[in-house]
């Protein structure tokens, strides 16, 4: 073998010397052309008959020594009836292959925003709920698998997680979704199998029940007290919430909302029938509190189009306000009251109203539910100025809850569960 060194390699380097091959020994040889910026190991052998050689990297990564050594192994490979250039040829080519299946592959992700695109945007009445599920429950859990990779186990890790943060009732959602979305991955021949088809809401969060939960008048007052003493929720929140109480409409109803649908000079809100849960379109009445907190919302808003313009444009999908945004503001008041959701604003609004001796019916439409039975199909009489009567009461009665005062309310009657 010849006794090459590091001295040597390095002078050639130095002076810019080129070379085709000078040899070493056992089939090693060091190749040094003028477009290399360093010389590279070969290895020369012959297989089955023929003339092979496979390079073994350059000097600056692989020392004088460490070539000496894997070409000892190589030749021993060959020895044995191996084609070492053939191997890494092949290793070669399946790490490409891999990378391209990597880059080429179908995600939960992927998977998830061609079934809203396809299936829900422009045919489903409330979107933006489907988009939340998906956003922030089943993407962050499994959104960068592959759709095969997935199974049951990913499936209950995820219901698991959603109940854990006491949200039985999205856990539900978040299953439903979830089937419909790897169902449709079944029917386009994407994977063989549902992988959460096995569940139902027994695993997630349960058959659900209807809720009878609202505040008592006491309970808004301590409930109003406790969000103008809370650190770091604000007005925006607050003044939603308060409208949310007001005007009794639902969550999605308000958050988004546009400017659009509003006139605050003649205080109303022109409510679209494709943003409500009935089909039906309402016109709102506003009490003069309700225009004097939306022209704050206004201002807050910089001129965007929607009342409640996302906060963080850059990390939304959305652009207004998360489905869960209140939610979370509303868990950082310490107002020690037993537990209640957003959704149960509006079941406290109904009930307050038939205490201020508002008729059910009046009531009902104040929600915008459709009226039940013989009177709901032959009477089309929207009620206006009824409901412009009901929520102004209800208004001056807030209003004295804001105040801490509960001295001129009517006595609650025994309540009824409204849904």
């Amino acid at each position: 073998m010849v006794k090459l060194t590091d001295m040597e390699i390095r002078n050639w380097i130095k002076a810019g010397e080129r070379f085709e091959g000078r040899g070493v020994g056992e089939g090693l040889y060091l190749r040094f052309r003028a477009t290399d910026r360093m010389p590279t190991w070969r290895f020369r052998y012959r297989f089955d008959g023929k003339a092979r050689v496979m390079s073994l990297g350059s000097y600056g990564v692989v020392s004088l020594a460490n070539a000496r050594d894997e070409v000892k192994k190589l030749a021993a490979r060959v020895s044995l009836g191996y084609d070492v250039a053939g191997e890494k040829q092949q290793r070669k080519g399946e790490a490409i292959a891999k990378i391209e299946a990597a880059q080429n592959a179908y995600t939960v992700a992927q998977l998830a925003d061609e079934y809203f695109e396809r299936m829900i945007a422009g045919r489903w009445k409330h979107p933006n709920i489907v988009r939340a599920r998906i956003e922030k429950d089943i993407k962050p859990a499994i959104g960068s698998l592959k759709v095969e990779d997935v199974k049951p186990r990913h499936i209950d890790n995820i219901l698991k997680t959603v109940i854990k943060r006491g949200a039985p009732s999205i856990s539900n959602d978040v299953l439903r979704w979830l089937k419909r979305i790897f169902n449709y991955a079944v029917k386009r021949h994407a994977i063989e199998y549902n992988p959460a088809a096995a569940f139902d809401p027994g695993d997630a969060g349960g058959k659900e029940k209807s809720r009878d939960r609202w505040l008592s008048s006491g309970e808004l007052v301590r409930l109003f007290a406790a969000m103008r003493e809370a650190n770091g929720f604000s007005v925006e929140n607050g003044l939603t919430i308060k409208l949310l109480l007001l005007l009794a409409v639902r969550k999605s109803e308000l958050i988004a909302a546009r400017w659009s649908e509003f006139d605050l000079e003649k205080a109303v809100w022109y409510l679209p029938a494709e943003r409500t849960k009935t089909s039906s379109a309402i016109d709102i009445p506003l009490p003069d509190i309700a225009v004097e907190w939306l022209r704050e919302l206004e201002r807050l808003s910089c001129s965007s189009k929607w009342v409640l313009p996302a906060r963080k444009m850059q990390d939304r999908m959305l652009p207004h306000i998360a489905e869960s945004t209140l939610s979370v503001a509303l868990a950082k008041i310490k107002h020690g009251l037993d537990r209640f959701t957003i959704h149960d604003l509006r079941r406290t609004a109904r009930t307050h109203l038939e205490a201020l001796g508002v008729v059910p019916h009046i009531a009902e439409r104040c929600l915008n539910h459709k009226i039940k039975g013989v009177e709901g199909i032959y009477n089309r009489h929207d009620y206006f100025e009824e409901r412009k009567a009901a929520l102004n009461a209800w208004a001056a009665l807030l209003m004295q809850f804001e105040q801490g005062r509960t001295d001129k309310v009517i006595p609650l009657r025994k309540n009824k569960t409204v849904t």
